[in-house]
């Protein structure tokens, strides 16, 4: 197969959501369905033992959480699958606003009972503003919850997307029948539980015909009949130009948990989703099909796998095909590296790959030279755009609760912030260390993961901070004058940057007003 269909039959998606809505499971039967697991995995569940393909860090298993974005990659109908499965945790959505930059496109999962929740809208907003197509997945239909037009104005207003609804419901909860495919003209009867791959299918091309009436109680057909002319009446029809200039966003029903709906969301995703799309630079556009690589770092993963406590770059493919044993420019330490087993992924599990086309991610073994945002390149000077660290909100004295595990400690904190959840800061005054997290699960993360990944204990002080932010100026004198007089705010990241620690906006404020030559930045990208 040449280079250009390889590219031609790649997706490389996000699935997004609020916590509980359904994220990790629909991710588990995508995998299903795309033959990559056998057995669907659960995410909390007393009788079914297997967890999540995605949770595979042990705080995700015990607490039935997604803490980390996972990559998972897989064959289905000829094209290459790569979807990265997001914490819905609003404490991480920092780790999903960054994986958000290695997409094409995504799907939104929505609870039906819950409808539009706070955590989606932020993650949305972050879609639209880098104009992702994007397609919504409405779970759950087997439970009780909010009536399906309600839902879609819900998802119109708070979202701001125009919807297309492709599939419709015929009842919910414990009337629940089954979906009609309106992109498909067929309709799906629903069995709790039935075969994983395997749905009753009935080609209906006209419902207003006697053939619906044999497959759905009569009160529940006519109930779809006069919603599906509601929905054709008020809802633009499907344009697939529309839907990948982030125009327009298909809407579907389904139940994950019970493997409805799946397929159909599948099938027409692999139909209209974009293929890799262009990546913007700080230098220029970079298109998929250009013959010379270029990708870049965006997750740092540390202990992927504890017995081994391998560190892992996760590299997004821009451009070109990238190979194994063969040389690239390190951009921002101007070196030149090479892999010898570059991985491509099912969560934790791993097999080493020749090629890699644009659109594919690979995992790289880091003894620690990749930061997040690194660029690597056949020699050209690129700096990817839109992959900042963002000013943390939360903020606690970190204190070693052993002292003979000092080194531990140290590289375990270095490790786990390389990887993005949460950032360190070191007084200028008196070298304390300080954590800054944008959510207070990460501390007990980071607490949970320095104990059972590195063998080091830390303790947590409360500190009364309103905010990090970094600071820069032109005038090198001011500067100084500024970090003299403040000397009891300063701190540096841990890559040696300044960081004023402001007590309260008013301080802050005060700060801005006194040195109007002084520029201070709420994110690492300025």
């Amino acid at each position: 197969m040449g280079f250009l269909e390889e590219i031609k039959r790649r997706r490389t998606f996000a699935i997004i959501s609020h916590p509980d809505a359904g994220k990790t499971t629909l991710t588990e039967k995508l995998l299903l369905f795309g033959g990559a697991i056998q057995v669907a995995g659960a995410v909390k569940s007393n009788k079914i033992k297997k967890t999540a393909t995605s949770d595979f860090m042990e705080i995700e298993k015990q607490r039935g959480i997604s803490v980390a974005t996972s990559v998972m990659g897989f064959e289905y109908k000829g094209l290459k699958i790569n979807i990265l499965d997001t914490p819905g945790h609003q404490d991480f959505a920092e780790d999903t606003y960054r994986t958000l930059t290695a997409v094409d496109s995504v799907i939104v999962v929505i609870d039906v009972a819950k409808g539009v929740e706070m955590q989606t809208e932020k993650l949305v907003k972050v879609c639209r503003m880098r104009d992702t197509p994007i397609i919504v997945f409405i779970n759950k239909l087997d439970r009780d919850g909010k009536d399906g037009i309600d839902l879609l104005d819900e998802i119109e207003t708070k979202l701001g997307l125009n919807v297309c609804p492709l599939s419709w419901p015929i009842g919910m909860g414990p009337e629940f029948e089954g979906v009609y495919n309106i992109y498909e003209k067929k309709l799906n009867l629903f069995q709790a539980h039935g075969k994983q791959t395997q749905e009753e299918t009935v080609q209906i091309n006209d419902v207003f015909g006697e053939e619906l009436d044999k497959h759905v109680s009569k009160r529940l057909a006519n109930e779809l009949r006069e919603e599906l002319e509601t929905v054709q009446a008020v809802y633009p029809e499907f344009d697939k130009q529309a839907y990948l200039d982030a125009q327009l966003s298909p809407v579907f029903f389904g139940s994950a948990i019970n493997n409805f709906g799946v397929k159909e969301l599948l099938d027409c995703f692999i139909e209209v989703a974009p293929s890799p799309l262009p990546s913007h630079t700080e230098e220029r556009l970079i298109k998929p099909e250009e013959n010379k690589f270029s990708g870049f770092v965006f997750k740092i993963h540390a202990n992927i796998d504890p017995k081994h406590r391998d560190r892992i770059a996760f590299v997004r493919i821009c451009s070109g095909q990238f190979e194994r044993n063969k040389n690239y420019l390190h951009v921002r330490s101007t070196k030149k590296l090479k892999f010898s087993n570059p991985t491509a992924f099912m969560a934790e599990k791993k097999s080493v790959v020749d090629v890699a086309y644009p659109g594919d991610i690979v995992g790289l073994y880091d003894s620690g030279k990749f930061k997040i945002g690194d660029t690597l390149t056949e020699g050209e000077k690129l700096h990817f755009k839109g992959i900042p660290s963002f000013s943390p909100e939360l903020f606690r004295y970190v204190e070693n609760a052993n002292p003979l595990k000092a080194k531990q400690l140290a590289k375990g904190l270095d490790q786990l912030m390389d990887e993005g959840v949460a950032q360190l800061f070191k007084q200028s005054m008196n070298n304390r260390k300080i954590i800054g997290t944008v959510g207070a699960l990460q501390f007990e993360v980071i607490q949970y993961r320095l104990e059972h990944e590195y063998g080091a204990k830390c303790r947590y002080e409360p500190m009364a901070l309103y905010k990090a932010c970094w600071i820069s100026g032109d005038d090198v004198n001011k500067l100084e004058e500024f970090k003299r007089k403040k000397l009891r705010f300063m701190a540096v990241d841990k890559d040696g940057r300044d960081v004023f620690l402001a007590e309260s906006a008013w301080m802050l404020q005060m700060a801005q007003q006194d040195f109007p030559g002084i520029q201070f930045h709420f994110k690492s990208e300025f």
